[in-house]
Order: C-alpha cells, then structure tokens, then sequence
C-alpha cells in the first residue's frame, strides 16, 4: 500500500494537530511507515541560532547534511525557486502514506479541514481535489457530494484514508 493524501486548510484551522494524531494511528493501530511533507513559509529555520549546521548554512553552504546515530536531515538552500510538491513527493522515503501538509491548491487529493472560528470560506467549493472535509459540527451544510469526518475522531479519518484508493496526479 502507497497512499498520499493532502491535509488542506486555512491557518488556524488544527490541520497540524489532525496530522500530528492521523501520524500516531498510522504508527500504533497500523504499523505502517509514514512520511509527512509539511509546506512552509518563505523564511523557517530547523536548526537552532549557534548549532554548527547552522553556522555552515550561514556561511554559505548549498547543502547540509547532519547525521547521527538516531536521525538525518538534509537542508538545501534554494535560493527562492521553491521544488514543486511533485518533486518532493518524487524524493521522499519510501512510506507507507504520506500525509501533505499544505500546499491547498496542489493537484494532489485532498482533506479539507474546516472550522467555522477561522471565518473563511470553504476550500471545496474551488477545488476538485478535496474528496472530504473534516469538521467539529456535521449539520454545517455543505454543497457538494464529498464525506463529512468528524474532526476530532481521528481513527475514523485514518480508517476512511486506509479504506479509499488516492492516487497522485502528475499533471
């Protein structure tokens, strides 16, 4: 089994904590191996102020590469041309599911997480790709034929991922 689905909403809406749990279902409930691609903003920082890879990627390296006995990380410098999500999808480990974070208008398919607090409007109604919306209330009304999950029942949305078929578009 090799799934990617996209996790899409708007800021604040608790796309990071629903794929912070959907990780920890995949991981215990179905032993699966995950990879999750999380999308940024312009400037991030994954090393803290100090840090040695830090100091060689201010100094001016293309590329860093940490390692040790427990993880790896790679940080390129891009210099403002952005990989596009297929190219990242093309060079990630191979998993089990991918969970995308992100990246709302990407043609990949999508869960839409939906709050009412967040006073935007709905990202389905301008995008084929969402095929569901997770929400805290079920009767909000929604005006396309796509699968309401509750949004605070994480192990039914990872059973309905499991259970569905998403294949990625490559146009």
């Amino acid at each position: 089994m090799k799934k990617t689905i996209g996790i899409a909403g708007w800021s604040g809406s608790g796309k990071t904590t629903l794929v912070e749990n959907l990780i920890k279902v995949f991981k215990n409930k179905y032993k699966l191996k995950v990879c999750t691609l999380k999308h940024a903003h312009k400037n991030f920082e994954i090393d803290k102020k100090g840090k040695d890879s830090y100091r060689f990627s201010k100094a001016g390296s293309d590329q860093v590469i940490i390692s040790s006995s427990r993880q790896w990380a790679v940080i390129n410098q891009l210099n403002d041309k952005e990989k596009d999500l297929n190219f990242l999808l093309k060079n990630t480990i191979s998993a089990d599911i991918t969970l995308v974070e992100g990246w709302k208008y990407s043609n990949i398919k999508k869960i839409e997480v939906y709050r009412k607090e967040v006073n935007k409007e709905f990202l389905y109604r301008h995008d084929d790709n969402i095929i569901a919306i997770a929400l805290e209330n079920k009767n909000i009304k929604i005006h396309k034929d796509i699968f309401k999950l509750d949004l605070n029942n994480y192990c039914s949305i990872a059973d309905f991922i499991i259970k569905n078929n998403f294949e990625i578009n490559n146009d």
